[in-house]
């Protein structure tokens, strides 16, 4: 079993205050997230997994896959699930100019509001236009890229629990561990409807359902 760190220490938060870790409630729910999709095929099985347990979730999207599957991003806001931007070419803001990091989400974010626009009103109500997300990819970017990505109005949202779905050395059973030893009221769950995650995914996404429903439980999409 290979023993990772998956839930994000207090001093993470502490230090990096300008970033969403976490949900600050009362209530006993939850908030899944997934990344680098929309997927063909991967992306659908997640919505149905999803309305089975009449769960809403955030949806980090690539700006690529936007552009390839243009009818699955828009599967994803008509059932009422919220979507942020992943930029467009998954890129590592590290190694990347910070004028180049900013096109990048830039272009992502016309795709998104694009797509949007393109949906009957009333099924937006809960993804409210004026609500910008967005998630660096690997959880990293350069000080300067967050500064300016936070003055462009963006709500940076990153995680409390960390799975490692994409890992293939790390088993379905130790993922889906990773989750139900961790995630709490308020947690928010980081998972991927990629093709490199979707071993983990497929064994995991329905039994955390099963698992936090009967316990009481609701999942909710990051809506503000």
């Amino acid at each position: 079993m290979k023993i990772i760190p998956v839930k994000i220490p207090n001093i993470a938060k502490t230090l990096l205050p300008n970033f969403t870790w976490n949900i600050d409630t009362l209530n006993k729910e939850l908030y899944l997230t997934f990344d680098d999709g929309p997927t063909p095929e991967i992306t659908d099985w997640v919505l149905s997994q999803l309305k089975t347990y009449k769960a809403k979730a955030t949806f980090f999207c690539i700006g690529n896959n936007i552009e390839k599957h243009p009818d699955i991003f828009q599967k994803v806001i008509k059932d009422g699930h919220s979507v942020g931007n992943h930029t467009y070419n998954h890129l590592k803001g590290w190694k990347s100019k910070t004028e180049d990091y900013l096109e990048d989400v830039e272009k992502t974010q016309l795709l998104i509001n694009s797509n949007k626009a393109k949906i009957v009103i009333n099924k937006l109500e809960s993804n409210p236009s004026n609500l910008k997300l967005f998630r660096p990819p690997y959880g990293k970017f350069k000080p300067n890229q967050s500064k300016q990505i936070r003055k462009l109005g963006y709500k940076i949202v990153l995680w409390e629990v960390l799975p490692f779905d994409w890992d293939k050395s790390v088993s379905e059973e130790t993922c889906l561990k990773n989750i139900t030893s961790t995630a709490k009221q308020g947690s928010i769950i980081v998972l991927h409807d990629s093709v490199k995650a979707s071993r983990n995914l497929k064994y995991v996404l329905p039994r955390v359902l099963e698992y936090y429903s009967k316990r009481g439980y609701c999942f909710n999409a990051i809506t503000s």
